[in-house]
């Protein structure tokens, strides 16, 4: 079927930048929207970003001038840039990607971003 690999997690100061990566491989036609996701510890799981086969964006919040998400069609692949971290964006990211001709959503495994102070 598909999985989805992310990439780019890690360990960065307060102010600092990651930037996150979301592969997808297996029998995949077209992808609809993508979106990114976190859970903190002993929170729910809570919507970061989503884009559009058409490049629309939408965003929460908190992240709102700080979080840039993208996406390669041709590569199956979702981005995103993570700019001005703070303590609390402190969780792990998962990717979402639609995948139309399966009819249902994947998940990847989730990557962890910690955020230190």
């Amino acid at each position: 079927q598909v999985q989805l690999v992310e990439s780019g997690g890690g360990l960065v100061q307060a102010g600092g930048s990651l930037r996150l990566s979301c592969v997808a491989s297996g029998t995949i036609f077209r992808v609809n929207h993508m979106g990114w996701y976190r859970q903190a510890p002993g929170k729910q799981r809570e919507l970061v970003a989503t884009i559009t086969t058409t490049a629309f964006t939408t965003y929460a919040d908190f992240v709102k001038g700080r979080f840039t998400v993208s996406r390669d069609n041709a590569k199956n692949t979702v981005y995103l840039q993570m700019n001005g971290l703070k303590p609390e964006d402190t969780a792990v990211y998962y990717c979402f990607q639609y995948v139309a001709n399966w009819g249902t959503g994947y998940w990847g495994q989730g990557t962890q971003v910690t955020v230190s102070s």
